[in-house]
């Protein structure tokens, strides 16, 4: 019983899918995609300041050919860049709600 679980086990690891390293041109998508999206907020007027720390840190990742940590930074600028977004549009109308009448 042991040796039937531990060759499932076995078994169902090598399936498992492995990662691959990050490249120069994953870290310059995901950056692109980041900036795009911050630049956007940055139009609506509601850039958070730990999106533009994102990039930075993104940036320097990359200069320095840590692709890993460049794509994670990148994809961390862009989901926060799109939250701030989400957060601009929606309290574009929201505010009325609270308004004292």
């Amino acid at each position: 019983m042991k040796r039937s679980l531990t060759l499932a086990i076995l078994l169902a690891l090598s399936f498992a899918p492995t990662a691959r390293a990050a490249s120069e041109a994953d870290y310059k998508a995901a950056y692109a995609a980041a900036e795009t999206a911050s630049k956007e907020a940055a139009g609506m007027r509601n850039q958070w300041t730990v999106t533009v720390s994102a990039l930075a840190a993104a940036k320097k990742a990359g200069d320095g050919g840590d692709f890993d940590r460049a794509v994670s930074a990148a994809k961390e600028a862009e989901a926060l860049a799109k939250a701030s977004i989400v957060q601009a549009t929606s309290e574009k109308e929201a505010w009325k709600a609270m308004e004292i009448r």
